[in-house]
């Protein structure tokens, strides 16, 4: 076990990227910060902190629990279709430009599901990624527009990010 990033390493990450956003976004009042549960939704918090903080704005921030519209659901009873019920959001993502939280990015399945949980709901003007931790090995053709971190990893290695919110201290390991 290796820690690549501890307390201090992700606050500086992430207010570089919270300024990444600025410089990128004329009209920030635009923005809605999605972070997708658990640990994203943290981190999404912690930039809508950011941008308080930097510009004096305060822009929505709402958790998306994307657990039913993953592509490997096991199947309920012994229908062929999965059973998906919507979760309503909590916000109005129409016309908005959304900006996708998570903590790491590996085969793009978790984004993947995310997007499908926002887009069949609600029409945004524009769509972002902000990742944590890159980690690589795609399987979907995605990538975030915004990366704390580049991580190089084996795909017997996994990386386990920590927030203080739910695991009681930042950290971000590679566990063989």
């Amino acid at each position: 076990m290796a820690a690549i990033m501890k307390g201090l390493d992700i606050e500086r990450t992430l207010r570089r990227m919270t300024h990444e956003i600025i410089e990128s976004h004329v009209k920030l009042q635009e923005v809605v910060l999605v972070g997708i549960k658990t640990r994203g939704e943290y981190l999404a918090k912690r930039i809508a902190q950011n941008l308080f903080e930097f510009e004096k704005i305060s822009v929505p921030c709402i958790s998306l629990d994307i657990s039913l519209y993953r592509d490997d659901l096991s199947y309920i009873s012994d229908t062929k279709e999965p059973q998906v019920q919507k979760e309503p959001l909590s916000c109005n993502l129409n016309n908005k430009v959304v900006i996708i939280v998570d903590d790491v990015l590996y085969t793009g399945r978790t984004v993947r599901a995310a997007l499908d949980a926002i887009l069949t709901q609600t029409r945004p003007q524009k769509i972002q990624l902000v990742i944590l931790v890159d980690r690589g090995h795609r399987e979907l053709p995605i990538r975030a527009d915004y990366v704390g971190k580049n991580i190089p990893t084996s795909k017997k290695e996994r990386v386990r990010v920590q927030v203080k919110e739910v695991d009681g201290t930042d950290q971000v390991e590679i566990i063989e």
